[in-house]
C-alpha cells in the first residue's frame, strides 16, 4: 500500500496554493485595463491578446476548473463599472466555444484548442434559436444533412424561427459550434454539435449571414447576431465525435454506448449556470462594497451628533440582510462548484441531483441579487445616479437572468420534474419536504381535476402557474438548506 508522506502532502498543498496565487495576481493584472466605453472589435482584441497569454486555457475546465471559474468571478467584479460585455464575450468562447469542442470532440479537435489560442481565433456558440434553444428545452430547428454522395454535411436554417439568436460574439468570431438537428441515411438522430470555420479572412463563410440584434441597455461592447445558414458546406471533420460519427459506410454511430453527444453538451449548460451565479454574486458584492464605502463616508444631518448615511435604519439593515444571506449562498454555490468539477474531471454526467442544486444556485443567485441591489439602488439615494456608482450596469443581473437557461423556464422544470417523481412514489417521495408534499398533492389534485373535465394539460398546467412557481420556491429551498447533491457525488 502507498503510504504518503504527510509532510509531502502539506508541502504539495501549500505549493498549489502559491501557483495559484501567483496565477490570480498575473490575471488580475492583465484584464486591469477592460472597459466597456470601446467597440465591440476593440473588445474581441482585447480577448484575442488575453487568449494570447495562456493564462486561462481552452481546457482548464476540464483539467484547472478551479481556475477556469476564478476567472469567472474575477471578471464579473470588472461588470459593476465596465459592464457585462467582457465577462459575456470570456465566457461565450471559453466554456460554450471551446468547453463543447472539449465535452464532445475528439482528441484531434480538442487538441486544435492550442492553435486557436496561439493564433488569438475567438470562437461563438449558436445555440439558442428565434423559436427554439434553451427556453424550449435545447430544441432545435436549424438542420444538418450528411450528404452521402459528397461526403459533407449541408448546414441549414429552413425557417426564419430557426435562425439562431443573440449569438455572442457573432460579428468577430473567426469559429463557430452550431448545434444543428441531424439526419443521416434519411433518418433523425437528434441534435449535435458542429464546428466550423465562420469567417476566413475575415469575411464570412459562404452561406452564412448575420444582422445586429440591436443597441442593448448594458455590454454594447459585445456584438451580438442572428444567424442563418443556406446550405453551408461542413466536411465530415466539422462533426464534434467523441460520442458519435459517421462511418466509413456512411451510418450514424454511437460510440459509447447510453451516452448522447447531446447530453455532454448539456455540461456546458451546468458550468455555465455555476459561472453566471458566480458573477451574479461577485456582481451584488462588488455593488454594495462600493455603496457601503460611498454611504459610510457620507455624512447627513443629525440633532444628535456625527452621522452618516450608513447609519439611516432601512440602509444599514439591507447591509446586515445582505452580508447574511450572501454568506449562506456563496459556501452552497461553491459546493456545487466543486462538486460539478469533480464530476468533468471524472467526465460524467452530473448526479440529478447536483443537477436540481446547480438550477437552484442560478435561479437563487441571480433572483436574489436582482431583489436586493435594486432594494439597495431605491434606500442609497443620489449616489445610484452617479455614472461610477455601478448601479447603472445593474441590467448584467437581468442577463444573469436569461443566460444558460431562463429563471422562470428552470423553476418550471423544477417544479415539473418534483410533481413527475411525486406521482411515481405514490405520493410517498422520501426526500420531499413538507411543503413540497403540500404542494405537489394540491397542484396534481387542480391537474388531474382539470384535465378530467376536457382541459388541455398544458393550459392546465398554465392555470396553475402560481402553484407550480410556489413548488419550485420549495425545491430550491429545500436544495439550499439539505445540500443532498453532496451525497450522490
Amino acid at each position: 500500500m502507498l503510504r504518503l508522506n504527510r509532510n509531502t502532502v502539506q508541502g504539495g498543498i501549500i505549493a498549489a496554493r502559491r501557483r495559484f496565487s501567483s496565477w490570480s495576481s498575473d490575471f488580475l493584472k492583465a484584464t486591469e485595463s477592460i472597459r466597456g466605453d470601446i467597440s465591440f472589435n476593440e473588445s474581441a482584441n482585447t480577448l484575442r491578446e488575453l487568449c494570447k497569454t495562456n493564462l486561462v486555457k481552452g481546457t482548464d475546465i476540464r483539467d484547472e476548473p478551479e481556475r477556469f471559474f476564478e476567472a469567472h468571478r474575477v471578471l464579473a467584479r470588472h461588470a459593476v463599472n465596465h459592464g457585462p460585455g467582457f465577462w459575456v464575450r470570456f465566457t461565450v468562447h471559453y466554456n460554450l466555444f471551446a468547453g463543447t469542442v472539449l465535452a464532445v470532440g475528439s482528441d484531434e479537435q480538442v487538441a486544435r484548442l492550442a492553435d486557436y489560442q496561439k493564433d488569438g481565433l475567438l470562437g461563438c456558440f449558436a445555440l439558442t434559436e428565434k423559436l427554439a434553444g434553451v427556453q424550449s428545452g435545447l430544441v432545435v430547428q436549424t438542420t444538418a444533412e450528411w450528404n452521402e454522395e459528397r461526403q459533407i454535411f449541408l448546414l441549414h436554417t429552413p425557417n426564419e424561427g430557426a435562425r439562431k439568436n443573440w449569438i455572442s460574439q457573432g460579428f468577430t468570431a473567426d469559429k463557430a459550434v452550431v448545434v444543428a438537428d441531424l439526419t443521416v441515411g434519411g433518418e433523425r438522430v437528434g441534435p449535435h454539435a458542429f464546428v466550423m470555420n465562420f469567417r476566413e479572412g475575415g469575411e464570412l463563410v459562404p452561406g452564412v449571414s448575420i444582422d445586429d440584434m440591436g443597441k442593448k441597455t448594458v455590454g454594447n461592447d459585445l456584438d451580438n447576431a442572428w444567424i442563418n445558414f443556406d446550405q453551408v458546406e461542413l466536411d465530415r471533420s466539422a462533426m464534434l465525435s467523441k460520442y458519435a460519427r459517421i462511418t466509413d459506410d456512411n451510418r450514424y454511430e454511437l460510440t459509447t454506448k447510453g451516452v448522447r453527444p447531446f447530453d455532454m453538451i448539456g455540461q456546458r449548460l451546468y458550468s455555465g449556470r455555476i459561472a453566471v451565479s458566480q458573477a451574479a454574486l461577485e456582481y451584488r458584492r462588488q455593488l454594495f462594497k462600493q455603496t457601503k464605502e460611498y454611504s459610510d463616508k457620507k455624512a447627513i444631518f443629525s440633532f444628535s451628533g456625527p452621522r452618516v448615511l450608513s447609519d439611516i435604519p432601512q440602509l444599514s439593515a439591507i447591509y446586515r440582510e445582505n452580508e447574511k444571506k450572501m454568506k449562506h449562498l456563496d459556501s452552497f454555490v461553491k459546493s456545487c462548484e466543486a462538486s460539478l468539477a469533480e464530476s468533468i474531471r471524472r467526465g460524467s454526467l452530473p448526479s440529478r441531483e447536483l443537477v436540481e442544486a446547480i438550477a437552484t444556485c442560478k435561479v437563487k443567485a441571480v433572483e436574489e441579487s436582482i431583489d436586493i441591489c435594486f432594494r439597495l439602488k431605491q434606500d442609497v439615494g443620489s449616489f445610484a445616479l452617479m455614472g461610477d456608482s455601478g448601479h447603472g450596469n445593474m441590467d448584467f443581473l437581468q442577463a444573469c437572468k436569461f443566460a444558460e437557461g431562463d429563471s422562470r423556464i428552470m423553476m418550471q422544470k423544477l417544479a415539473r420534474d418534483r410533481l413527475k417523481q411525486f406521482a411515481l412514489s405514490g405520493g410517498k417521495g422520501s426526500n420531499f419536504s413538507d411543503e413540497e408534499t403540500r404542494l405537489c398533492a394540491q397542484l396534481g389534485g387542480k391537474m388531474a381535476a382539470a384535465t378530467k373535465a376536457g382541459v388541455e394539460k398544458q393550459q392546465a398546467w398554465d392555470n396553475e402557474w402560481q402553484t407550480v412557481y410556489e413548488l419550485a420556491d420549495a425545491v430550491i429551498n429545500r436544495a439550499q438548506a439539505t445540500g443532498q447533491f453532496k451525497e450522490s457525488v
